[in-house]
């Protein structure tokens, strides 16, 4: 299989992908095309069909197509002109090749998780960790393999996992470094920050809000579950469950950005600083991995607000 991210400019496109969005629009001069999002394992790509001919089966969003075409560029980007599709069928694909995944281990880095939830001392954090991480075989079985994000950062299978022990991994040197911290409260809000992706994005390969993500968002999801198993835990101090929930809902760290709370806390703030770090740093990587060699600027990232370029220390 040729994979999307192998593709440059002036290559013939051959193979089947999945077909992860399709818009039908119009040009300027009223002309319908196609405009898709393609996908392999190794990522995405944009793609047009400019001519909606005899040439171009009937197919829909998340449809597996073999394609034929061209590859071109738009705005510095890979873009490929299909002149030719039609619908795979079974057999002709692997499901396997078209889902992006981690890079790391997965079972090592949940049983860092497990260790973390083991280090907490608190008898009620200790309990509710354990009722999601140990005791719910089916959230831990999606929180293996979800991704953190339909795209940006960590949107890849087993992405959630590994962007919540990095910002994990963050909190531990946050809580180490500044004695006032609560370190049972950081630990345990990190590892719970974003357990309501599980319900706002859908499994691979759509890797999608779902209506719940999409009317709710992650914030309140994660925070209603919490307070329902809280419910469920004898005795739980409630000033304890308002600073848990107050971290959740604040992790955000601007009212802008999502969050209903901005950090009141010194363990709000601190999960707020390890969360934008580890999604800004992971981007950075995807977008220096995706430009692979180039080290010439990249031009203006809206997100970034910058032009970007690779560090040259070392390549040269």
């Amino acid at each position: 299989m040729y994979y999307l991210k192998d593709y440059r400019e002036g290559q013939k496109l051959t193979g089947t992908y999945l077909c992860k969005s399709k818009q039908i629009l119009k040009t300027k001069a009223g002309k319908t095309y196609y405009s898709l999002i393609l996908q392999d394992k190794t990522g995405t790509a944009d793609a047009k069909i400019w001519e909606l001919n005899n040439g171009i089966a009937s197919f829909e969003a998340m449809d597996y197509i073999y394609c034929e075409g061209l590859v071109t560029s738009f705005q510095g980007n890979i873009q490929m002109n299909i002149s030719r599709l039609r619908k795979s069928e079974e057999g002709e694909y692997d499901p396997a090749d078209y889902i992006p995944t981690t890079k790391k281990d997965v079972g090592e880095m949940f049983e860092q998780v497990l260790s973390y939830i083991r280090s907490v001392k608190n008898p009620y954090l200790s309990q509710l960790l354990q009722k999601f991480f140990l005791e719910d075989k089916a959230f831990v079985g999606k929180f293996k393999k979800h991704s953190a994000a339909k795209s940006v950062h960590h949107g890849f299978m087993g992405g959630l996992l590994e962007h919540t022990l990095s910002v994990t991994n963050m909190c531990e040197y946050f809580a180490g470094a500044y004695p006032n911290i609560q370190r049972d409260l950081l630990i345990t809000a990190a590892l719970f920050h974003d357990m309501g992706k599980i319900d706002e994005i859908a499994g691979f390969p759509r890797n999608d809000y779902t209506d719940e993500g999409q009317l709710l968002g992650h914030i309140y999801i994660g925070a209603q579950k919490l307070s329902a198993a809280i419910a469920e835990i004898n005795g739980f101090p409630k000033k304890l469950e308002n600073e848990l929930l107050h971290c959740i809902l604040a992790h955000h760290g601007k009212l802008e950005f999502g969050s209903p709370k901005v950090p009141a806390l010194l363990e709000a703030m601190a999960l707020h600083l390890a969360d934008n770090a580890d999604a800004k740093l992971q981007t950075l990587t995807e977008i220096f991995e995706q430009a692979e060699d180039n080290m010439d600027w990249l031009g203006f990232n809206r997100m970034f607000e910058s032009n970007l370029r690779q560090t040259s220390e070392g390549r040269l």
